[in-house]
């Protein structure tokens, strides 16, 4: 099993791991750290398992923050999802409107051959 060491509140924690999770145990050490080094900053020294706390609420707190999000934006998505899909206006052509277009295009057809004739004349 491997042993990492990670500074929390610029103390070192030899932590274990199971193999191949370095990584995530690295990335949680230094989001406590995150919380951690300010609080030394702010009150000083504080004992281990204070620091620790404290810095173990804030992280907390904040991830009931995203958490209260996380579930205000899933039921937006579904208020979303659920409304019906809007379809546009389609506007419906009589068809007198095309039997007309269809008869104005056949007399200009008619014109235009008629004028070539002229011209070939």
């Amino acid at each position: 099993m491997p042993e990492l060491e990670v500074t929390i509140g610029g103390r070192p924690f030899t932590v274990s791991c199971q193999p191949g999770e370095e990584h995530f145990l690295r990335s949680a050490a230094g989001m406590l750290d995150a919380e951690a080094t300010p609080l030394v900053a702010q009150l000083g020294r504080l004992p281990e398992a204070r620091m620790l706390l404290m810095a173990g609420l804030m992280l907390a707190d904040k991830t009931a923050a995203v958490e209260d999000e996380i579930r205000t934006l899933r039921a937006r998505l579904a208020e979303l999802e659920a409304r019906p899909v809007a379809t546009r206006d389609v506007a419906v052509i009589p068809p007198q409107v095309t039997e007309t277009l269809a008869e104005i295009a056949a007399r200009a057809e008619a014109m235009a051959a008629r004028v070539e004739e002229q011209l070939k004349a």
